[in-house]
């Protein structure tokens, strides 16, 4: 008895799995909706990217606490003083306290 209910039980389980499984035009209209992503080198993509007005809304350089003092604290700079530094094209001179005049760098959103 208990192998028959055991047996009606699979059966019973095993009755509603093709109505789960999607049908092949549901997969075939699912796969229409993936679109294959376009692969671009890197300037032409930044290039597509929208331009918008900045919003520095809720954002203060005191929030990153762990940018303060760079790599080598000794020195005064910043992280973000050393990236400038770090990629320069014409390296900005370096004032007391890591204050940075001139220097000038490639931007691809600039193009410049």
């Amino acid at each position: 008895m208990i192998t028959n209910l055991l047996r009606g039980a699979a059966a019973f389980c095993l009755a509603p799995t093709p109505l789960a499984l999607p049908s092949p035009t549901a997969m075939a209209t699912t796969a229409a909706v993936v679109s294959i992503p376009e692969v671009l080198p890197l300037e032409d993509a930044v290039g597509k990217l929208p331009v918008a007005e900045e919003d520095r809304t809720g954002c203060t350089r005191d929030s990153f606490k762990h940018w303060n003092t760079g790599l080598d604290p000794a020195d005064g700079c910043n992280t973000r003083n050393e990236v400038l530094l770090a990629e320069a094209v014409q390296e900005p001179a370096v004032a007391a306290g890591c204050k940075l005049t001139g220097g000038k760098w490639l931007s691809y959103y600039g193009a410049a």
